[in-house]
């Protein structure tokens, strides 16, 4: 069931590209509501206006997504655009959409798509969350600064890509040169039907040296094995790997969890790459020499260095390889990788733990990000990049 409330708008912002964040008078409710819209989908919104929001996030006191969000505009309708595009999005909801994506036969990217048959070796980074995305970014940006990266966002989790403060952020900042949205997520400078045509487009229209893939904000698990949004970052591996790509995984790990199933290496990553995974990819893993630094709080005593280590070994390279998936754990230096993440242009925070908190999660990110770096085959080689810069 959906909760509704009636609200009058007190205030707006636009804090980032594609959102507004308001505040709202709402009858029978104490204080002001905060409340978030897309001006994709409802146009832009003033102080007074009456709106209709779904309260259920709010109402649960959620983290990523406690807001409620703006269903439509009661006063008056946003004016009539022309839809773009004929590819349907959040299909068979209230508030489907239509988008121009690459594999429309309208597309002007069409041709340059249908041109390129696989990725030619192009690295491919997979995390199961959001937050390890500007690490990830950082690293790569830290071995080739001149390096061109594309998000493809996956649709586990938010489907509005407007919602990522740190899509935003790292698209105004230039380090990312695109971010495509694929499946049912929706709002990215490209859109893509399938993860297979968004990882094609990063090749082939953006012209990128390196593709990151992982689900938006807004991940959901369960403490199940199998219950949790990131495990579809396995697809992720398999759509690169059937493309020709060079799959690279970031693992989840943490030194400060305070949930046992995430300490050391998550169980997410575990299960992910561990029983998931029917193709093989690198796993970086920070130099030996460099753990006790990186890693922080992940390596404070003998039995937590143990721990990602005798993890990885157990419950993912040996179970994968029972299966007949042989990962290969890569060593890649490290040494310098917290004075870069200090000086990220985004903010960098995982479960509500930012760098000196909790650093592992993020040098784990940034050491795949390096790793992509060092097995990207050229340097500005694709189809449509000149265009583009």
């Amino acid at each position: 069931m959906l909760q509704w409330e009636r609200g009058r708008v007190l205030d707006v912002r636009a804090p980032w590209a594609g959102v507004q964040t308001l505040r709202l008078e709402v009858e029978g409710v104490e204080g002001e509501v905060p409340a978030l819209s897309y001006p994709e989908l409802l146009g832009e919104i003033a102080v007074g206006e009456g709106v209709l929001v779904n309260s259920n996030a709010l109402r649960r006191g959620l983290g990523t997504g406690g807001q409620a969000l703006v269903v439509a505009r009661t006063d008056e309708l946003p004016r009539d655009a022309e839809p773009h595009g004929h590819m349907v999005k959040a299909r068979y909801t209230p508030m489907q959409t239509l988008v121009d994506a690459l594999d429309d036969p309208a597309s002007p990217h069409r041709e340059a798509l249908e041109q390129v048959e696989d990725l030619g070796g192009m690295p491919v980074v997979l995390a199961d969350l959001h937050s390890a995305l500007p690490a990830i970014v950082a690293g790569i940006r830290a071995t080739r600064p001149d390096a061109r990266i594309a998000y493809v966002m996956s649709d586990a989790a938010a489907l509005p890509a407007a919602y990522s403060r740190t899509v935003a952020q790292l698209r105004a900042n230039g380090e990312l040169a695109a971010c495509i949205s694929s499946g049912q997520a929706f709002g990215g400078d490209l859109e893509a039907v399938t993860v297979h045509s968004a990882l094609l487009g990063a090749k082939a229209v953006v012209g990128a040296d390196v593709a990151v893939v992982t689900q938006g904000p807004g991940n959901l698990g369960t403490d199940t094995t199998w219950g949790f949004s990131g495990i579809q970052a396995a697809e992720a591996l398999h759509a690169a790997t059937a493309l020709g790509g060079a799959p690279i995984a970031a693992l989840r790990v943490s030194g400060a969890d305070a949930r046992s199933r995430h300490v050391g290496l998550s169980h997410h990553s575990a299960t992910l790459l561990g029983r998931a995974a029917l193709a093989p990819a690198d796993i970086p893993v920070p130099r030996r020499h460099a753990d006790a630094h990186v890693a922080g709080s992940a390596r404070r005593n003998s039995a937590e260095e143990l721990s990602v280590e005798g993890q990885l070994e157990t419950a993912v390279l040996r179970r994968a390889l029972a299966r007949g998936v042989r990962h290969r754990r890569v060593e890649v230096p490290a040494e310098d990788l917290l004075e870069v993440l200090g000086g990220s242009s985004v903010p960098l925070r995982t479960m509500g733990r930012g760098l000196s908190e909790d650093p592992a999660p993020f040098v784990y990110a940034a050491v795949a990000g390096r790793r992509a770096a060092q097995v990207v085959p050229s340097i500005g080689t694709g189809a449509e990049a000149d265009e583009r810069d």
